[in-house]
């Protein structure tokens, strides 16, 4: 199975580039403190919109221009002729925890206080909205992964069960599947996030969505599952291992479900993007993650201002791009696993 997937990979550039991009992006989520040269929550009010900062090469070293504001109302800033401030690397700043335990100050870039470096521009209230898009991505691609993750684990689970042990169980469950299929499921996300939001902090708001994004999205991996089982219950060396007198458990877990799994692997790398897109409406609509804590979503819910696309500050909707560059990217390589994992996929002479 790895020789093939990297085999598959090799002969698809687009599915190639996109793992690399993939890798690159969760790479920069877990070093975000590191690769950030401030904290998400650092506020400048004298620096607010302010464009994203230029990068010169001065006196034999990569420099940042200072700029200064020329108009208020319009956010206007102009740079400082012949004025810039050196980049330092892996400098002290503020201080972190890598991974969440690593307590640490070394950053990857600053410069000396009191210029900025805004590599993507600042928002409304002088935040650094680079910094805020590596912090963002941990929640919004670690929502995917973990959704995904219990989504699988509830739709082999049930699903298998159901395939096996039909009658009453299969029945149970498949009433289940097309009840919550039934239900539509953006209006039914928001009404259970609305009337549970007053009762859970904001720093449980990630466990939550992940929770209702998984309880609404394990029933059609459930239903293929079941099929999957149905179809591979007849077959010779599930009828052997019956006649051997191994435990039904022992059947299920060791010989039907570990079949299912390649199409559990495609199926999954598709499901990701409708996690991330998930956690993406429902912090545009303020229902989602809430500040302190930054998302993808709870950035562009925070770029809706008529201003920002009066005054073109673009940098503002880099998030919509980050966006669109994961979703397409999860679904080339969704593609090209897919192809990998399932002969039948397979181009003549591929």
């Amino acid at each position: 199975m790895g020789a093939d997937l990297i085999q598959s990979l090799l002969r698809r550039p687009a599915g190639l580039v996109s793992a690399i991009l993939l890798l690159l992006l969760y790479g920069a989520a877990l070093f975000a403190p590191f690769l950030a040269p401030t904290v998400p929550s650092a506020q400048d009010l004298q620096r607010t919109y302010h464009p994203p900062t230029a990068l010169v090469w001065q006196d034999g070293r990569l420099c940042v221009r200072l700029y200064r504001l020329v108009d208020p109302s319009t956010a206007t800033y102009q740079p400082i002729a012949g004025q810039a401030t050196p980049l330092r690397w892996f400098s002290e700043g503020p201080a972190y925890r890598l991974f969440g335990l690593i307590p640490a100050k070394t950053h990857l870039f600053t410069v000396e206080a009191p210029a900025v470096v805004y590599l993507l521009g600042s928002d409304a209230t002088g935040r650094d909205v680079f910094t805020r898009l590596l912090y963002g991505a941990g929640i919004s691609l670690g929502i995917g992964l973990v959704g995904v993750f219990l989504t699988s684990l509830l739709g082999l689970t049930i699903g298998g069960l159901a395939g096996y042990l039909g009658g009453w169980a299969d029945s149970l469950a498949m009433r289940l599947t097309e009840f919550l299929m039934a239900v539509p499921g953006l209006y039914l996300l928001l009404a259970l996030r609305a009337a549970l939001s007053s009762r859970f902090p904001s720093d449980a708001t990630f466990l939550l969505i992940v929770v209702i994004l998984s309880a609404l999205g394990w029933a059609g991996t459930a239903r293929v599952v079941r099929g999957l089982v149905l179809s591979l219950r007849e077959r010779p060396f599930i009828l052997a291992a019956n006649i051997l007198g191994q435990r039904p458990t022992v059947i299920l877990f060791r010989h039907l479900l570990p079949n299912t799994f390649s199409y559990l692997v495609v199926a999954a790398t598709l499901s990701v993007p409708g996690y991330i897109l998930g956690e993406a409406a429902l912090s545009f609509l303020g229902l989602g993650i809430q500040e302190p804590s930054s998302s993808w979503g709870l950035m562009l819910g925070q770029a809706q201002d008529i201003k920002i696309f009066m005054l073109n500050f673009w940098w503002l909707l880099t998030p919509g791009a980050a966006i669109i560059l994961t979703v397409i990217a999860f679904n080339l390589l969704g593609d090209a696993l897919r192809d990998a994992v399932d002969p039948r996929f397979r181009l003549p002479g591929r």
